[in-house]
């Protein structure tokens, strides 16, 4: 009598194969394009002028200056209260709301979901720019402190502070949320909060690192509220880039500040990434709610001290929104009283959003078949993970840094001005590439079915809500169509509002042009069927340890 014959897993052939299309990707957008901008800083030069080697003349130019050192420090200070937001104010909320139960956690999702689909950094600065109207009061009225040299890098400050608070907030909470869930199941052997200090501590570590690399690339905020004046007070990093590159046509200094900026952000990923080896970081996904899951929900409100448990997570909430609320009144007094204008037509939310959905779906597609290949399919077994460190050093690079050798690229294939340009230049999402490598390392640890239903299915929707706000974030995007698009009918929402400002036509800027109503509902919908459905069952987990209820 024969036994049957055991399911074969998948080769690990196979795992290398589904990584090789990221590969190519970060090849050809990524690897070359930071080698041309090391080039490019090393000459002199630009549009206007023809470039010649000068090695590192630029650099010591901009030492010598002192410029990049200014630029440095206060791109840096502008992120200090966001920092302090997202590893001391959104961890107390999330343990807050977790403690309280099923219903003030997911009610809390709700309205942190509301913050994040509403941010436009564009929209938001347009409407703090109408605090310089004589007739503002109020908190707006911190815009009058943009005027002078003195005073326009603290009044800077206090406004990014208070226009990020809401986003910054609820995307620590979101990351905070499933650390909290770990653990073992209450009473079996090693139950205790080792499991959950642990995952707390390596989340708010990464989203410290995080929150400094995404400060250090800042600049539609600055841009639209500065200008990086007066006086150069006010001048980010970003904003020292765009002047040199795009502004003076000089692209040698431009690189290179673009060369160092790409240095740190560089440091900073791979740094991020081993931590995340080390430490054995793990996402993994809890059964749909149950009965028995519902009751374990109310165990933890118990935990949390019952009523009392629940009163203070309600009680949190409620004050969450009442700072939100009052941070964003500027923004929502803007939106109320916006006119209408070209950043709000047909034409302009075609070319924000057709090319930043299209966008979203190729570089988290592309990156998703390398997850399921290293994290699912593990090709270098229990450290399949750390071949994250190929691409570490652009786990934080966005379009600024590669912005200059992009731009040569695009106008090289005589493709400026034209609608393919606003297609972002990028064709792997690298931080997507490590959330879904954790979960498909994750649930390919805990399951017991074949890699199709095991593995590939539970991690599809996260696929899909990843590209969603990739999607987001390059529909938000200033930088790189302001770069390629010159002719007003291939403004994107954000160029279009930019433009707007600077042409004195109106009295009003249209601050809600790039998150019109229907936008906003539709993306407040699908983010809320996600926290309910799949997000709020995430479970982060380091080390080996397990989550309070068993993966799906």
């Amino acid at each position: 009598m024969t036994s049957p014959t055991p399911t074969q897993a998948p080769s690990h052939a196979l795992g290398w194969l589904l990584a090789v299309p990221a590969l190519f990707g970060t090849l050809i957008t990524l690897v070359l394009p930071t080698v041309q901008t090391i080039w490019l800083s090393l000459q002199s030069g630009g549009v206007l002028t023809e470039s010649h080697f000068v090695g590192v003349d630029n650099y010591h130019e901009l030492a010598r200056t002192g410029q990049v050192w200014r630029a440095l420090w206060f791109t840096l200070s502008l992120a200090v209260v966001p920092l302090l937001v997202a590893v001391v104010v959104a961890p107390l909320l999330a343990f807050a709301l977790d403690r309280a139960g099923a219903w003030p956690r997911r009610a809390g999702r709700i309205a942190l979901s509301l913050a994040v689909v509403t941010f436009s950094p564009v929209g938001v600065a347009a409407a703090w720019l109408r605090g310089l109207l004589p007739e503002a009061s109020g908190l707006a009225g911190l815009a009058q402190g943009l005027r002078e040299p003195a005073t326009a890098p603290g009044a800077l400050r206090l406004i990014v502070a208070a226009a990020t608070f809401g986003v910054v907030c609820a995307l620590a909470v979101m990351a905070f949320l499933p650390a909290l869930r770990a653990g073992t199941v209450a009473g079996a052997p090693g139950a205790g909060g080792g499991g959950v200090a642990s995952g707390m501590l390596v989340v708010g570590t990464l989203l410290a690192i995080t929150m400094l690399a995404v400060g250090l690339q800042a600049f539609s905020m600055g841009l639209v509220l500065t200008r990086g004046g007066p006086e150069r007070s006010t001048e980010t990093l970003a904003g020292l880039q765009y002047d040199h590159a795009f502004r003076a046509a000089q692209f040698g200094p431009g690189a290179s500040v673009a060369t160092l900026t790409g240095v740190i952000l560089g440091v900073l990923g791979i740094v991020a990434v081993v931590i995340v080896a080390v430490s054995r970081l793990t996402i993994t996904l809890t059964p749909r709610a149950t009965p028995a899951a519902e009751e374990g929900d109310e165990e933890a409100a118990e935990r949390g001290h019952g009523p009392v448990g629940v009163a203070v997570g309600v009680a949190a909430l409620v004050v969450f929104v009442a700072v939100a609320l009052v941070c964003a009144w500027p923004w929502i007094d803007g939106v109320l009283a916006s006119p209408d204008s070209p950043a709000g037509t047909l034409r302009a939310q075609v070319n924000t959003w057709v090319p930043a959905v299209a966008g979203a779906i190729v570089s988290v597609g592309v990156a998703y078949l390398a997850a399921l290949g290293i994290g699912g399919l593990r090709p270098l077994g229990r450290g399949s993970e750390w071949l994250l460190l190929v691409f570490a050093p652009w786990l934080f690079v966005g379009p600024g840094p590669l912005g200059v050798a992009n731009w040569q690229n695009v106008r090289n294939m005589g493709l400026i001005d034209s609608f393919v340009a606003l297609f972002p230049p990028l064709l792997v999402s690298v931080p997507a590439l490590l959330v879904l490598t954790l979960l498909c390392k994750g649930l390919a640890e805990r399951t017991d079915k074949d890699f199709f239903s095991g593995v590939f299915l539970p991690s599809l929707p996260m696929a899909g809500i990843l590209a969603g706000a990739v999607a987001l974030v390059n529909a938000q995007d200033l930088l790189w169509p302001l770069l390629v698009a010159q002719k007003p009918a291939l403004y994107t929402s954000p160029v279009a509002q930019l433009s707007q400002l600077g042409g004195f036509s109106a009295a009003s800027p249209d601050a809600g042009a790039a998150t019109p109503l229907i936008v906003v509902a539709l993306a407040l919908i699908a983010v809320a069927a996600a926290q309910l459905l799949y997000l709020d069952r995430l479970v982060i987990t380091t080390k080996g340890s397990r989550p309070r209820t068993p993966a799906a």
